[in-house]
This record gives structure tokens, C-alpha cells and sequence, in this order.
């Protein structure tokens, strides 16, 4: 779920599909993104974080481990992290949507405060009708680009609390107790690792005692994903670090293993739904527009 302006998305006025993903400076652990998309979809990936989605024109076809959730308005779509999910248009004039990118110590420092949940919290339900909480994501994105520090991180912890009151749970933790679950662990620790120059799924069996069937197979069930998605998504989570932190996209391109900067574009535009270049000049600056960017 991802937003941005006009001339900043890449997007081509004939598709009508434009989008803003963007940083708020005062909020520094909140990405923000406003957007429309008709043709675009979501490969299947996930985030570090969580996802509060809310959709104000169209539908968005959510696809998640347990089904297809097919979002309109007044539905908020909660996503807790490393869930694997794909996003498409669920009508043919597509999908309108804000969403929040909150960190995981942000809610768990809500959730802390405000609730007797500890540990890891996420959400029950993936989807729920209320369109209370859809109107202060609004409220959020708004005041984010008012400039407003006070509103935008009030709202947002009265979102949260009143998301978590009624569908906060404690996450189990996953820890890899069969033999597949650790293989997959330790394929993930490998990937990570060579994430420039990665085995093949052979080499990487051979390398830690298994077949490539067997492999691929723990490697899908643990993380929802087989190993050649994961890495995709992984270099695109890398990538995003290092245009945050000013490299540039063909050195970021090199660095994480695409093999040029059109790889990562693609790749890119794809996952986070906006290109690298967009991207980065958005996140470096500061916004106080006061205007509603949709058209």
C-alpha cells in the first residue's frame, strides 16, 4: 500500500495512477503513502514493520496466506510484519489508498502503554470494517502534510490503541524447531549474507546437508515465499536503507545484486510502488504542503 504526487510518481497520466511514498521528518519511525493504481500490482512481499491500509475509491484485492481480502471504503487492512501478501485492483478503475508504515516499536510502545499485551503484539483479523479508523489514517496522512508533528503522532497512537482494544493479540514466536524450519533459517542467514552473489538452490542445498526439493519446500513454508522471492524483496528492503541513507540507485543497484539500475527499477517500482528515483527524492524533503495531493 503506497502514495505519492504528479510529477514525483513515475506513473504516466493516461493510467491515472499516481503515488506519493514519503517520509514526515518528526515522525521518523512512520513511512507514509497515498496513491492510486489501475494497472500496477504487488508481487507477494512483505515489510519489517506493520501496515494499516485504508482505501477511499475502488477496491484493492489483498492477497494473503489466508485468502483474498477485497478492500473498499471503510475497510482498514492490518498486516503484521514479515506477512507475505500480493495487492492488485479488485475493479477496473482500481484502487485509491493511504497507508501507514509504522515500525514495530512503535506499537509495541502503544501497546505497552495503553494495553496488557506483551511481547510481540500483531493483529487477529487482516481486515475489519471501521470507518472510524479509516478516517483517522486520513487524519494522519493529513496532518503529516500540514506539518503538524503534535496532531500526526497524536492520531496515529489513538489509531493504533483503538485497533489493538479490539484486535490486538500477542504473535507466537517462530522458532525453527524441525529440521526444514532450521534449513530454512540457516538458507535465509546465507542469502543475506551473499545477497550480491547468491548460491544456486542446489549449491545452497549442498552447502547445508538437503536437496533443493526439500529446500525449496521449508523455504516456502517458514516464510511464505521460495528463496528467489525472498531474495528479491530482501535486495529491495537493502536497497531502500542505502537510498535513504543518499546512495545512489545504480550504486544501490550494484551493491544489493541487481544487475543494473533498470533491474532495480523494475524490481523496485514493483514492491514499494513508486521507482527508486521518486523514492529517494521524496524521502529527502520535508513536506508542509497543506493540500490534498490526490487529483
Amino acid at each position: 500500500m503506497a502514495a505519492g504526487s504528479g510529477s514525483g510518481s513515475g506513473f504516466g497520466s493516461a493510467s491515472g495512477e499516481w503515488a506519493r511514498y514519503w517520509q514526515y521528518a518528526e515522525l521518523p519511525d512512520l513511512d507514509l503513502l497515498r496513491a492510486r493504481y489501475v494497472h500496477h500490482t504487488f508481487p507477494r512481499h512483505s515489510h519489517e514493520g506493520y501496515v494499516f491500509g485504508t482505501i477511499t475509491r475502488g477496491v484493492e484485492d489483498v492477497g494473503l496466506p489466508g485468502g483474498t481480502v477485497h478492500a473498499g471504503p471503510g475497510v482498514v487492512v492490518m498486516i503484521n510484519p514479515e506477512v507475505p501478501h500480493t495487492a492488485r485492483a479488485g475493479v477496473p478503475e482500481g484502487w485509491v489508498y493511504a497507508t501507514l508504515y509504522p515500525s514495530a516499536q512503535v506499537i509495541n510502545d502503544i501497546a505497552a502503554d495503553t494495553t496488557r499485551l506483551r511481547g510481540t503484539v500483531g493483529f487477529a483479523e487482516t481486515s475489519v470494517v471501521d470507518p472510524e479508523s479509516a478516517r483517522l489514517i486520513g487524519e494522519v496522512h493529513r496532518a503529516a502534510e500540514e506539518g503538524n508533528a503534535l496532531a500526526a503522532d497524536s492520531v496515529l497512537r489513538i489509531m493504533v490503541a483503538r485497533l489493538l482494544s479490539s484486535h490486538g493479540s500477542v504473535l507466537p514466536t517462530r522458532s525453527p524447531r524441525s529440521a526444514g524450519a532450521r534449513d530454512a533459517a540457516r538458507a535465509r542467514a546465507v542469502l543475506e549474507s551473499r545477497m550480491a552473489e547468491p548460491p544456486t538452490l542446489e549449491v545452497l542445498a549442498v552447502e547445508l546437508g538437503t536437496s533443493p526439493f526439500a529446500l525449496l519446500r521449508a523455504f516456502k513454508k517458514q516464510f511464505g515465499m521460495p528463496p528467489h522471492t525472498w531474495l528479491t524483496d530482501a535486495r529491495v528492503r537493502r536497497a531502500r536503507r542505502l537510498l535513504d541513507a543518499g546512495v545512489a540507485p545504480s550504486a544501490a543497484a550494484a551493491e544489493v545484486g541487481f544487475t543494473d539500475q533498470p533491474h532495480l527499477n523494475r524490481h523496485f517500482t514493483r514492491i514499494v510502488g513508486v521507482p527508486p528515483g521518486a523514492y529517494q527524492r521524496e524521502r529527502a524533503r520535508t513536506y508542509k504542503t497543506g493540500r490534498d495531493l490526490s487529483p
